[in-house]
């Protein structure tokens, strides 16, 4: 999973970034200190890997890996270049879902570019300049279609799609919001739409606010009711917090979330977003020689989660050995779970489920 963060300059975003991330992006109180993009790859926590590896002792662990893409602080006009816009947009085309960092805290000592706090006039100049970028984009395929379709009848229909669609991001609408068919939807999956892609918003609160107010917080509820109109998640975040916990050992950091209340940090929560927002889930392999996730897409059948190992795993798929995490844990072990009957064989077109434990037979 890649996750692009986006937001204005000084709302926190690149402070966010290195607590998740500990990659050491640079983080200052004035626009535009992050010019070149910092990626950072982080770990999927997953207790259900780490109980297997203590059942197994492999020789290597292999968990789920997270990629956060972070661009430079967006204004206004950045689809047009303002600020290296076009550059910056660019960067983060190619990723899965957007976390878009906004300001929900009022710090008088941190410059914010519009001079004031205002969570929802924020979220639209953001959007607005992912959605002109957008425009660019359709008017450069709409004229290609138009000139194929003099010769090739076919290119008629995707002509009528980009039409419609250039026209509702005119008028402000992301394309999130356009009712596509699955047809269409196929037509256009090849193009890389900024405002197509699955936001999470990052309300960045104080930390007096994100520990004691934030049932309350009249910001966090702008974003809320926003969020909720554009098919978007919301995830109430201090980046002060995670910054302080962010070179904690693991019980020092647990202690103190306890003591804030929290049962998990902002990775953990962010990380669960993205998989419920782009309907992702993992598999695990287990054995002597590795313990392993791998992340898939809800609805994969066996032969095509066995092609994500090696292609040469779903080209010869056999059967697939499954059994789920919870009944292998309480037999303790694969013996014990094959004796009571609980490792099944699944076939070609089995679903995968979420926390499968699995062994793929294949032949080619």
């Amino acid at each position: 999973m890649k996750l692009g963060m986006v937001g204005l300059p000084n709302v926190g975003k690149s402070t966010l970034f290195n607590a998740l991330t500990n990659a050491g992006a640079e983080s200052a109180n004035y626009p535009f200190c992050t010019i070149e993009k910092n990626v950072g790859i982080v770990s999927v926590p997953d207790e259900r890997l780490d109980k297997l590896a203590e059942m197994y002792d492999p020789d290597k662990f292999t968990p789920a890996t997270l990629e956060f893409v972070d661009i430079a602080g967006l204004v206004r006009g950045a689809s047009k270049g303002e600020g290296l816009g076009n550059k910056f947009l660019a960067d983060i085309r190619e990723v899965d879902a957007i976390v878009h960092v906004v300001r929900c805290f009022d710090d008088p000592n941190i410059i914010h570019v519009d001079g004031s706090i205002d969570p929802l006039r924020d979220i639209e100049t953001i959007d607005l300049e992912l959605i002109f970028s957008d425009v660019e984009i359709v008017e450069r395929r709409l004229d290609r279609a138009k000139k194929a379709a003099k010769g090739d009848k076919k290119y008629l229909a995707e002509t009528d799609l980009l039409e419609r669609l250039k026209s509702h991001l005119e008028d402000g609408h992301s394309a999130r919001s356009f009712d596509f068919t699955d047809d269409e939807r196929d037509m256009i999956k090849d193009a890389p739409l900024l405002s197509a892609k699955p936001v999470i918003y990052a309300a960045n609160l104080s930390e007096e606010d994100f520990t004691n107010n934030i049932d309350t917080n009249e910001n966090l509820r702008k974003v809320r009711e926003h969020a909720e109109k554009d098919r978007s998640a919301v995830l109430p975040i201090c980046a002060q917090i995670e910054a302080e916990i962010s070179d904690m050992s693991e019980e020092d950091k647990q202690m103190f979330l306890g003591e804030l209340g929290l049962e998990v940090s902002g990775l953990n929560r962010i990380i669960k977003e993205g998989y419920a927002l782009l309907g992702l889930i993992s598999y695990l392999t287990a054995g002597k020689q590795e313990v392993r996730a791998w992340t898939i897409t809800k609805g994969t059948k066996a032969p095509q989660a066995a092609g994500k190992i090696h292609t040469d795993f779903e080209k010869g798929f056999i059967c697939a050995e499954v059994i789920s995490f919870d009944d292998l844990m309480s037999c303790g072990s694969m013996t014990a779970a094959k004796e009571k009957g609980l490792v099944r064989l699944e076939g070609k077109d089995y679903v995968m489920q979420d926390g499968d434990i699995v062994l793929f037979r294949f032949n080619v």
